[in-house]
């Protein structure tokens, strides 16, 4: 490997704006990826994140584009991320590295004006950085020309794969033009990805830096056990981040977006310098949320895996997986976001009683033992409290029934157990009153009959008369079964003056067929 970037082949403005940056060393990746790409070779490079392999394209890039110009809405490189930040990211990239070019460079991501996108791709642009969905969104609007791409880059593939990208990407590609170069970077190479490789890809060059799924020596690893209750395990985390050594800034990644936000304003709450950081957010939101913590404004940042993929925040010193991912490769990508470019960094992961599996699947992926860090018994401190509480709660309905108040104080719990049921032995007297085979409850009630009846003696005998001892035939010619003294819809009283035995007139009769109300 050489020992610097002028053994590369790079051009003398690239090597100038390289040192400027403070580079004078390319790393692995990028000391064996340089010299092919400016070859012209198709490249798959496995490198794990924190490696330089953005550099490792953007460099030869730069080089390459030297000569030729844009035209229209045809760029003449294209970039591919699955995120907006590692989008951002990329243009960053260029911007520091071509100082010295007057290249233009367009970032069509989401969450930006289309406006401000169609204008740089109606001047042209060498270098286009897109999301895949903005650019089929672009695509489709006719803003853009793919039929003059000379570079294809496919950056942080298997992260594409995750997302659900490929089918997108497939689109894209068969819009290119078959004469091409195509580079191919990931950090692992599942078995689709390797798929996609032989249907794109001429004769790649094939460039392994680290062993697949492996994380950095330089990173100490501790696993910690935490209750399954949100804010026992909030609450461990804070212990956790205020006696860390050497932490000056830190990413907390969460499996849930919502997650994000609930930690982050708990940790703002208790004075902690926090900020969330996930896929729902605003671009205007993730992008000063990001900048304020790669300028130190920020000291713990609260994100989802949307930032565990290719950030170039190289003085990470903690990483606190607040959640174990489900996928055991985000492990790995997530603790990559510290001990970056051969400085140290510390990860460690909160645990809990059913994260077990997903530890024991971290461990056997990356081959390496994770050491349990001892938090002392300060979570077993509290738990005679919370019993003492719930055994106390038992006593307050037995002092309702039993009338634990009147008792003395030295009563044993033997003999509050007797007073329990002695209650309801006191109560026989009221239950004859629902029990039919006694007599007594039944005598007062022709007591109570004339009392019901007394205040309308009159019309009770009408009454009667129609309801015990009804004509055998109801005559058309009697009305209705009706109590006297009240009126039926015609207005008459039935109870005067015709008697209720007399013969009723004809007009007070009712229609055939009506009935009353």
């Amino acid at each position: 490997m050489t020992d610097d970037f002028s053994g590369l082949g790079l051009s003398s403005k690239v090597i100038e704006a390289v040192t400027a940056a403070g580079y004078t060393k390319p790393t692995e990746i990028q000391a064996q990826a340089i010299p092919h790409v400016l070859e012209k070779k198709d490249i798959i490079g496995i490198a794990q994140t924190g490696t330089g392999k953005t550099a490792s394209f953007v460099l030869p890039m730069l080089t390459l584009l030297e000569n030729g110009r844009a035209r229209a809405r045809m760029p003449r490189t294209l970039i591919l991320e699955p995120t907006r930040e590692l989008a951002a990211q990329v243009h960053e990239n260029f911007e520091k590295y071509g100082v010295n070019h007057r290249l233009s460079v367009a970032l069509i991501i989401g969450g930006v004006s289309f406006e401000d996108q169609n204008k740089k791709l109606d001047r042209g642009v060498d270098v286009l950085i897109a999301t895949p969905g903005r650019l089929l969104d672009q695509f489709e609007r006719g803003r853009i020309l793919l039929n003059g791409v000379e570079i294809l880059v496919i950056d942080e593939a298997d992260r594409m794969l995750d997302m659900g990208f490929v089918p997108e990407i497939e689109k894209i590609i068969a819009k290119l033009p078959p004469r091409r170069q195509t580079l191919f970077f990931s950090a692992t190479m599942p078995p689709e990805i390797e798929k996609l490789t032989k249907r794109f890809l001429t004769d790649p060059v094939r460039l392994q830096v680290a062993r697949q799924n492996s994380t950095a020596e330089t990173i100490e690893q501790w696993a910690v056990k935490v209750s399954s209750k949100p804010e026992e395990k909030r609450d461990s985390l804070r212990a956790l981040i205020a006696k860390a050594d050497g932490l000056t800034n830190a990413i907390i990644f969460c499996n849930r977006k919502r997650d994000v936000a609930t930690l982050a304003r708990s940790l703002e709450r208790h004075g902690f310098s926090a900020g969330g950081l996930h896929g729902d957010m605003d671009q205007k939101s993730r992008t000063e949320t990001l900048d304020a913590f790669k300028n130190n404004r920020l000291t713990l940042l609260v994100a989802s895996d949307v930032a565990a993929r290719g950030l170039d925040i190289p003085a990470v010193s903690h990483v606190f997986n607040f959640d174990v991912p489900v996928h055991a490769e985000d492990y790995v990508h997530r603790i990559g976001r510290t001990g970056r470019a051969g400085r140290s960094g510390v990860a460690y992961t909160l645990v809990g009683p059913a994260d077990g599996k997903h530890l024991d699947a971290i461990v056997k992926l990356i081959q390496r033992d994770i050491a349990w860090l001892d938090t002392g018994p300060a979570p077993k401190s509290s738990a005679p409290v919370e019993d003492g509480a719930t055994e106390a709660k038992p006593r307050v309905p037995r002092s309702r029934r039993g009338g634990a108040r009147t008792r003395p104080e030295a009563a044993t719990p033997a003999v509050e157990a007797e007073a329990v049921p002695a209650a309801p032995r006191e109560r026989p007297a009221r239950a004859p009153r629902t029990r039919p085979v006694q007599e007594a409850p039944r005598d007062p009630a022709p007591v109570e009959a004339p009392t019901v009846a007394a205040p309308a003696p009159a019309p009770l005998t009408a009454r009667q008369l129609a309801g015990i001892k009804p004509p055998a035939r109801p005559s058309r010619t009697r009305p209705p079964q009706q109590a006297a003294g009240q009126s039926d819809d015609s207005g008459i009283d039935s109870s005067s003056p015709f008697g209720s035995d007399g013969p009723v007139p004809a007009f007070l009769l009712r229609p055939t067929g009506v009935k009353a109300d």
